[in-house]
């Protein structure tokens, strides 16, 4: 008899992971951009936590969006993916246009752990991005695929829905709207879809509680913590070479160093994959 993919342990993950696109309480989704700031985040109660495929990219010194880190992303997601969280990957568009390529890396990151795939469409024909949602869901149907369009990201927002319906009818699981921030809009959006909407944070865009009242499942934080974590880095080294201590918090060696070590991040118990999975978010 052939077993039910839902009560596998990736099964139960992936579960866990849908479920967590609540109306009303959206999934808060930080991104990591390598192990250290992943248990970091874990050690702070984030039970769900995806990748930035900026931060890969930069910190490999590689373009970002041009299907070169692939090798890098597998790698990542193989260190990450026995860790006590439910993981989702950026994996730009899928690092080829060959859907059965596509769906060979899904494979690989499902095989490894990984219960979440961002997929992204560039401004590519709306049906070879589909083709990939379907040879993926084939190939990993567990795989919690989260389409994502740059109709706002890179062109005026025209023709969104159409792709956003393309996508669903291909097996996505949740889309992505990248670059969106008008409310009304987003509320619009969330009225004529029938599977969660993700949205990008935005410092200068709607607050995550406004998001949740207009029905936004999931909100991605994607770069911005790479980005902060450098400008930090800048900011603090600017103080020392004028002379002043540098604000905010420092870890302590050993902090960072257990970030490293078998047992988990500071202050983050480890828990079963999926029997006892670490709490929601704060």
């Amino acid at each position: 008899m052939t077993a039910d993919p839902q009560q596998t342990p990736s099964g139960r993950a992936a579960t866990a992971f849908a479920g967590l696109h609540r109306a009303g309480e959206p999934l808060l989704l930080p991104n990591a951009w390598d192990h250290a700031s992943a248990r970091a985040l874990a050690g702070q109660g984030f039970r769900a936590i995806g990748t930035t495929s900026l931060g890969v990219a930069a910190a490999a010194g590689l373009p970002d969006g041009a299907a070169a880190t692939r090798a890098e992303t597998l790698r990542l997601a193989t260190a990450l993916g026995s860790e006590p969280i439910l993981l989702s990957v950026d994996a730009e568009g899928g690092f080829s246009d060959d859907p059965d390529e596509v769906a060979e890396f899904a494979r690989e990151l499902y095989a490894v752990g990984v219960i979440g795939v961002n997929l992204e469409d560039g401004l590519g024909p709306a049906a070879r991005h589909a083709a990939k949602i379907a040879a993926v869901k084939r190939a990993a149907p567990g795989l919690f695929v989260n389409a994502r369009t740059d109709t706002h990201w890179l062109g005026d927002g025209d023709g969104t829905l159409a792709r956003l319906d393309v996508y669903r009818q291909a097996g996505a699981d949740g889309v992505f709207v990248p670059g969106l921030t008008d409310l009304r809009g987003i509320e619009a959006l969330v009225r004529r879809l029938d599977v969660p909407l993700n949205v990008l944070y935005s410092p200068g865009g709607p607050t995550v509680a406004h998001l949740a009242d207009v029905g936004v499942r999931r909100v991605s934080l994607g770069s911005l913590l790479f980005r902060r974590a450098l400008g930090a880095a800048l900011e603090a080294v600017a103080d020392l070479r004028a002379g002043r201590t540098p604000a905010g918090p420092t870890p302590s060696y050993d902090e960072v160093a257990g970030l490293a070590a078998p047992g988990g991040a500071p202050g983050h118990t480890p828990a079963g994959r999926v029997t006892n999975l670490p709490g929601q978010h704060p």
